[in-house]
């Protein structure tokens, strides 16, 4: 216990604490920016079993907030190379790296004896996907997003109203990594954040952190937190994704992108449908439709409008790359 000493003086946690942070399972979805620091933190305070999911590799375009990582690391799998790095900090806690994306078909065995998930994926349909799979569970989903100068941490489900219940629609636009940037600090920043309510949930700290979120923007430097205890879990259909292992032979696929973007579909049988013609599109008989493009964004459009028009049995699906 040495190793722990300086936060077992701590009287919120104490032998009694720390015995449950080395007892708790976490799920952690992501390997790669928020991660480089909320890992190291979860490994450092001890946390027992840490299953992380991530199926990208290391790039040098992303080692500037994805410190966890070095140049020699370039082309390998993120899962194994932060699995190498973090058994380094403590061989105390197990490491379960899994070298694939979380999917509607692998998230019931990545649930498996698990205490907590931590969405630091920042993907707006793997949050969704899992505060589904977490309400229905009654487990806590932690979550975290970062972009430009900014970001939010919030705790969600495991009693708490789920991710749904405060963001019950997709944001119109959404900008990425990629495309609008992202400063290293700010995301090490809201992770550290995360990481800490992680540790305050399995501390059974109060108050809790689930039913919390804490916004904060390091261009004005403005910081809030607030609560959504009482937030209401939407009644109306809302947002459900499939992948494409739970595709039906009978589905009518709608492909909400171009040929350039997607030059191949997600079965050949894909109508295209582009999105700004789709009001005027006439649905042929099917059994479920399923809406295709790349992150889901597109697909939440879409699904709206069409719900709008009286259709139903609506489900999406975030294809990712071409």
């Amino acid at each position: 216990m040495q190793r722990y000493q300086r936060q077992m003086q701590l009287p919120q946690i104490g032998e009694q604490g720390q015995r449950r942070l080395q007892q708790a399972s976490v799920l952690v979805v992501g390997a790669g920016g928020l991660s480089a620091t909320l890992l190291p933190q979860l490994v450092g305070a001890g946390i027992g079993r840490i299953r992380l999911y991530d199926a990208d590799r290391v790039a040098l375009h992303n080692l500037h907030r994805q410190t966890l990582f070095k140049q020699q690391d370039i082309g390998k799998a993120k899962a194994l190379c932060a699995q190498a790095h973090l058994s380094q900090c403590n061989s105390d806690v197990l490491i379960e790296p899994e070298v694939t994306h979380i999917t509607a078909s692998t998230l019931r065995q990545a649930l498996r004896d698990i205490d907590i998930v931590v969405d630091a994926a920042d993907n707006f349909a793997t949050t969704y996907l899992l505060s589904d799979a977490c309400l229905t569970h009654g487990l806590p989903l932690i979550s975290a997003s970062a972009l430009g100068t900014q970001g939010y941490v919030g705790g969600f489900c495991g009693g708490a109203p789920s991710y749904k219940a405060l963001f019950p629609h997709l944001p119109e636009t959404a900008g990425n990594c990629q495309s609008a940037g992202v400063m290293g600090p700010v995301v090490a920043c809201i992770a550290a954040i995360q990481a800490q309510m992680v540790l305050s949930w399995v501390l059974q700290s109060t108050p809790s952190p689930l039913g919390s979120l804490v916004r904060c923007n390091f261009t004005d430097w403005q910081f809030s937190q607030f609560r959504f205890d009482t937030a209401v879990e939407p009644i109306e259909k809302t947002l459900q994704f499939i992948d494409r292992g739970q595709l039906l032979p009978d589905d009518l696929i709608l492909e909400l992108r171009d040929r350039d973007e997607a030059p191949a579909s997600v079965t050949d049988t894909a109508i295209r449908v582009p999105l700004q013609k789709l009001e005027h599109w006439t649905a042929p008989a099917y059994q479920r439709l399923v809406l295709v493009c790349r992150t889901g964004l597109r697909s939440a459009r879409a699904e709206r409008l069409l719900r709008q028009r009286g259709l139903e049995n609506i489900v999406l699906l975030a294809a990712g790359e071409p």
